[in-house]
């Protein structure tokens, strides 16, 4: 799918798009203090003299924010720099007790990786400019007190990176894409939980329109307030219509901040937009240059885990899978583990795929769980135990259904146990089958004159009444040879 055909509307103008992403690293403690990261706990709780810039506290560098920081720029094939240097972002907000951002500017950990994403049947290589380390800030919460503002400084401190990608987005679909896929690789390589929701993965999109076919790159308007990869799309593509809407009426666009509101589905200004220089950046000088020797760095590499696409490949080759049921089973880390510890539990890998992309999200849907939840949910090897059950033939699909909506009913119940109870086990045995043949189709008269008469396109319903009377338990496959033997011959 092209971006024109995206765009659509507009197809004079052309959308430009940068993202930058701030991520949180999954790090016990601050960047550059001891006090807990944890979301979530009572407010000002998780602060110390370093996080309130008290006199005479200084900073130092958490190692573990090293390692996530490295790892995730390898995974975006960055070069990561042996020495990089913390900066003074200098800005004045009520939740940044310093009045300035412990971060990085000119020299960054690393820089020039790329990512590529799918957006229909094309494949679009974005570049990743830079990923460097900052703190964040803490958190103005404007509705607790009537007419007064409070601030949480538990955030103050917590450890960040921000990727910064090239202007090479040229539709809100892909920017939507690249966030998919950026999140994808962050969670396999175990950096952040990258979710939206708990603040731990953050956007501000940069947007400009420029004429189709121009390289011309124009004033551009930043969005923040973006709190997930829907209202990212469709900021931009406002954001978008906006610009062209203006340039078509003979109007210029200045650089500005613009602010998504969710409730109203509509951005608006904020303020102009800040350049570098607003920030006076300058060397940290309670913090030495950072040093990230080569030997770290390919450890770190070789540390890193097989990621969506190799995956894919190695499913396909592996279990005989097709590029699309691959694609469902690797779409979150943890449920990838999760398959590939029911596939190595037993002989039929394919029927292990089936289940976990079929009945295992079915049952984490329905119930709003993260895949993450699927081990808890059904434990891998009572999967394992149930897939074995049907292979084997000793239940039959229907009862395989009804077993595993046992098994998520009573997570204490085996696959075995039900079976026993419930009187699941498959029934192959002529005498019960066509008992049950006949007490359907003297259930059934109408259905039944028309199949013996000839009319086979009713066998499959006559099927899936023994199958309902037997309670799953009949052998599908001999009940059609024996059911076939009534018919009439043509």
């Amino acid at each position: 799918m092209s971006a024109a055909a995206i765009e659509g509307a507009r197809p004079a103008w052309e959308m430009v798009v940068g993202l930058e992403v701030h991520v949180q690293l999954r790090t016990e403690t601050k960047a550059f203090c001891a006090c807990s990261s944890s979301f979530g706990d009572p407010p000002n709780t998780n602060i110390c003299p370093v996080c309130l810039a008290l006199p005479g506290a200084l900073p130092v560098l958490n190692d573990a924010c090293i390692e996530l920081a490295v790892r995730a720029a390898l995974a975006l094939g960055c070069t990561v720099h042996g020495t990089s240097v913390f900066a003074r972002k200098n800005y004045f907000y009520p939740d940044l007790p310093k009045g300035y951002q412990i971060s990085q500017y000119d020299k960054p950990l690393a820089t020039g990786g790329a990512l590529e994403v799918t957006l229909g049947e094309a494949r679009h290589r974005i570049g990743v400019t830079r990923v460097h380390m900052e703190e964040d800030a803490g958190k103005s919460i404007h509705d607790r007190f009537d007419g007064a503002t409070a601030i949480d400084l538990n955030r103050a401190g917590v450890p960040l990176i921000e990727i910064v990608s090239e202007p090479d987005l040229r539709a809100s679909a892909e920017a939507g894409a690249y966030l998919r896929a950026l999140k994808q690789v962050l969670e396999y390589a175990d950096i952040s939980d990258c979710s939206m929701e708990l603040g731990s993965l953050r956007v501000d999109a940069n947007v400009s329109a420029r004429p189709r076919g121009s390289a011309e790159l124009r004033s551009r308007t930043e969005i923040k307030n973006l709190n997930s990869f829907s209202a990212v799309e469709k900021a931009l593509e406002l954001e978008f219509a906006r610009h062209c809407a203006v340039y078509e009426a003979g109007g210029t666009l200045s650089q500005q901040t613009m602010l998504w509101d969710a409730t109203r589905g509509e951005v608006r200004p904020a303020r102009s937009k800040e350049g570098s220089h607003d920030y006076r950046y300058f060397p940290e000088p309670d913090l030495p240059p950072l040093v990230v020797p080569a030997a770290r760095v390919e450890r770190e590499r070789r540390a890193l885990p097989e990621f969506p696409a190799a995956k894919i490949a190695r499913y396909q080759a592996e279990f005989g899978l097709a590029a699309g049921e691959a694609g469902v089973l690797v779409a979150s880390a943890p449920l990838a583990r999760y398959f590939e510890s029911v596939a190595e539990l037993v002989t039929q890998p394919r029927a292990a795929a089936n289940w976990v992309s079929g009945a295992v999200l079915q049952a984490l849907n329905e119930r709003s769980l993260d895949p993450a939840a699927a081990a808890s949910l059904v434990p891998a090897d009572r999967l394992a135990a149930l897939i074995g059950l049907a292979t084997a033939g000793t239940i039959s699909s229907s009862a395989a259904k009804a077993v595993f909506a046992a098994m998520l009913a009573d997570p204490e119940a085996t696959p075995a146990r039900i079976v026993q109870e419930q009187g699941l086990a498959q029934v192959s045995d002529d005498g019960a089958l066509v008992t049950w043949i006949d007490e359907v189709l003297a259930e059934h008269p109408d259905e039944a004159k028309r199949f013996l008469a000839g009319e086979r396109k009713l066998q499959g319903v006559l099927i899936g009444f023994v199958m309902k009377k037997s309670k799953g338990s009949a052998d599908p496959k001999r009940l059609s040879q024996l059911l076939a033997t009534r018919v009439a011959p043509p």
